[in-house]
């Protein structure tokens, strides 16, 4: 099994990519192997112990079409023994009543699967009206929020508190 995190992520228009090049830079680039799954598929998803999975939503909550591809092997892979951690981008004041829905369906596929999930994020600093990746009482999203349409300038500091905190989580600090 590989020592590094597995950052998976789908990215249509270049920003979920961007996103997942700054966790990698904040983590450290050698800890981190970071998989366009619309290059390379999902094959290598059990290879790590510690995964991270970046997933836009698109139009009405809607997953974005690398996942959406690849739909079927997530709900096939057996993720025991496996600690995860997602974020999601999307517009809250655009589509704010499906704001991170792809988010929310991935981090319940992962966790029906049987991997560990870790990385949840407050829900402070939001204005959205309806969301899938909220946690039971609502008080944080399943993963880190970054809207890049509305709130770019949070995003930098956002990754930062964020993979600290998933560092931690992971257990490898």
């Amino acid at each position: 099994m590989s020592s590094k995190i597995g950052l998976f992520y789908g990215s249509t228009t270049g920003n979920t990519e961007s996103v997942a090049d700054l966790i990698a830079e904040k983590i450290g680039f050698d800890k981190v192997h970071r998989i366009d799954i619309a290059a390379d598929g999902l094959d290598t998803l059990h290879e790590y112990e510690h995964l991270i999975l970046g997933i836009p939503t698109w139009d009405y909550g809607e997953l974005q079409e690398d996942w959406a591809d690849l739909w079927t092997i997530v709900e096939e892979s057996q993720l025991a023994g496996k600690t995860c951690a997602v974020f999601g981008l999307g517009d809250q004041i655009g589509y704010g009543e499906w704001f991170l829905d792809a988010m929310g369906l991935l981090h319940k596929r992962m966790k029906e699967q049987g991997a560990e999930m870790v990385g949840y994020w407050s829900v402070e600093g939001y204005d959205f009206e309806a969301s899938k990746a909220l946690t039971d009482d609502g008080q944080n999203f399943v993963g880190l929020a970054i809207d890049e349409d509305c709130q770019q300038g949070e995003t930098n500091e956002r990754v930062t508190q964020w993979c600290q905190q998933v560092v931690a989580e992971f257990e490898l600090d």
